[in-house]
């Protein structure tokens, strides 16, 4: 499949005329909106060649999370967006896809994991995807040495939420560790490791960062699933699959012509991006 040729900022997220109300995007109109940028893009020489836009499978209605990073209150109300859509949908089967950063940054780690284990959403497949936040909280289990970079990017809000107080120097590191191994319930151990890498449903392939340019896509390195930036979202190449991902925040979800980026900073912005997924069509949930 070669990816549709879009490269296109998604249209406006918020509703003006109701300050903090989600505005979706119909999912019927979203293929026209798709062509009429393809036309825009290429001319007349877009329509003539029937460019071919991705899609999922017939009956299948996909939603993918952004970056949650420790926000309860974002996922308890992305997930009833969530679920209102899919009572409207009526799609045969609904599948909701988790980009990962679950942990680190907002002030509800623990409550976040709890709140995955214990109420997934009913009458849904679910994907959970492991992010490089949830990969560094596993090391520092292991490994000290991470503590420093860990808790520069959001790990002493996690270590909080777990009842753990945050090293205030590197010797303090140790005791940390050992507080967190020990108050860390083994379920939610057993829940960081079984997170999975990728997942691909049609023509999309989702991932936490992004795949690194030029490796196919089954021989990807765990290493650029979890971290890779710049050599991925500056590529213009096609990827076999358009890319979805979180990792690198934008204002607003990116939408380009071989990926599609949905961190939009929630643990800071407030707004906890969803794409949704129907046939050849997509549109956005937002907090």
């Amino acid at each position: 499949m070669t990816a549709a040729s879009f490269d296109v900022a998604a249209p406006p997220s918020k509703d003006p005329r109701q300050p903090g109300r989600s505005k979706h995007m119909a999912a019927g109109a979203a293929s026209s909106y798709i062509r009429a940028m393809l036309t825009k893009l290429f001319g007349s020489r877009a329509s003539k060649t029937a460019a071919v836009l991705p899609r999922v499978a017939e009956g299948t209605r996909v939603y993918a999370i952004g970056d949650i990073h420790g926000r309860l209150d974002l996922l308890n109300e992305i997930e009833r967006r969530i679920a209102d859509d899919a009572a409207t949908a009526q799609a045969a089967r609904n599948a909701v896809i988790y980009l990962g950063d679950y942990v680190d940054r907002g002030s509800q780690s623990r409550a976040v994991i709890d709140r995955l284990i214990d109420q997934p959403l009913p009458g849904f497949e679910r994907i959970l995807l492991l992010g490089n936040h949830e990969d560094s909280m596993l090391q520092f289990l292991v490994d000290v040495q991470i503590g420093p970079a860990w808790l520069a990017y959001g790990g002493a809000a996690t270590l909080l939420s777990y009842g753990v107080r945050p090293p205030v120097s590197d010797r303090d590191l140790v005791r940390a560790q050992e507080e967190l191994r020990a108050k860390l319930p083994e379920r939610h151990l057993a829940f960081l490791r079984g997170l999975k890498l990728r997942h691909v449903e049609g023509d999309y392939y989702f991932v936490h960062a992004g795949i690194r340019p030029g490796i196919p896509l089954d021989d990807q390195r765990p290493s650029d699933l979890l971290w890779i930036r710049d050599e991925f979202l500056h590529s213009r190449r096609d990827f076999g699959k358009v890319i979805v991902h979180g990792h690198t925040i934008t204002e607003t979800p990116e939408i380009k012509r071989n990926r599609i980026g949905i961190d939009t900073g929630a643990f800071a912005s407030g707004t906890l991006t969803c794409l949704v997924l129907q046939g050849e069509s997509w549109s956005f949930l937002q907090t």
